[in-house]
């Protein structure tokens, strides 16, 4: 059910980010990143969702690796899992960015619009909580792993934001936020409905790995000179 989930998403966002370039490119929103720096971001990113996957997967299933054909057909099975947490990364990357220019358009004020994320926000970290204890809460998990699960990806997020405002300006601290939270959230879903514990480090560390990456790093691609 999982690998179906997966592949359904993958297969709608590889076709969301065809019409997200086109429209991009047409509207003039990547004007100042050239194809081949889309080319380089597109590749880190893979690569590290695919080497973040491989180091969490090893260390949570070491034990199971019995030789050393086994040991690098896990790895090759790791690498592919993470491959396609970042292209599901990189698809939410790209619809948060036409949605914040939408969000940006509609409301017309970059301060109503934040206030609207900030809004957002408070649901799904809620949710994050609510939702999982009420499907999971008869498994035996304890009810302070289903508090630390968004309080944890909601401090990340935090920091990572801060990090943003101190490259960019203050007014990046909270679509970041958003970026980080709600839209890793949502990429996380797939597997958030299975509540296993493997499959959620396996899943969230390529996202957040990715997320991370292209938000820090696609302002110091604009601002640099070919």
């Amino acid at each position: 059910m999982l690998l179906q989930d997966v592949t359904f998403l993958v297969e709608l966002l590889i076709r969301l980010l065809i019409r997200l370039l086109f429209e991009l490119m047409f509207k003039g929103e990547i004007r100042t990143v050239n194809i081949r720096k889309w080319v380089y971001l597109f590749f880190t990113t893979l690569l590290i969702g695919g080497l973040s996957s491989v180091v969490v997967g090893v260390l949570m299933r070491w034990q199971d690796v019995e030789a050393g054909t086994s040991f690098f057909v896990m790895l090759a099975w790791l690498l592919g899992f993470g491959f396609i947490f970042s292209i599901i990364s990189q698809m939410g990357y790209f619809a948060f960015l036409t949605i914040h220019r939408f969000g940006l358009g509609i409301f017309k004020s970059a301060q109503l619009w934040n206030w609207v994320q900030l809004l957002i926000l408070a649901f799904v970290v809620f949710d994050l909580f609510y939702l999982r204890y009420i499907a999971f809460n008869d498994t035996g998990t304890p009810l302070l792993h289903f508090i630390l699960v968004p309080l944890a990806l909601l401090a990340f997020g935090v920091i990572v934001a801060f990090i943003k405002k101190k490259e960019t300006n203050k007014g990046a601290f909270i679509p970041t936020l958003f970026f980080m939270v709600a839209v890793t959230t949502i990429e996380w879903i797939p597997v958030l409905k299975q509540g296993d514990a493997l499959w959620l480090w396996l899943s969230i560390a390529p996202l957040l790995a990715c997320n991370t990456w292209q938000v820090l790093i696609l302002h110091r691609l604009i601002r640099k000179k070919d």
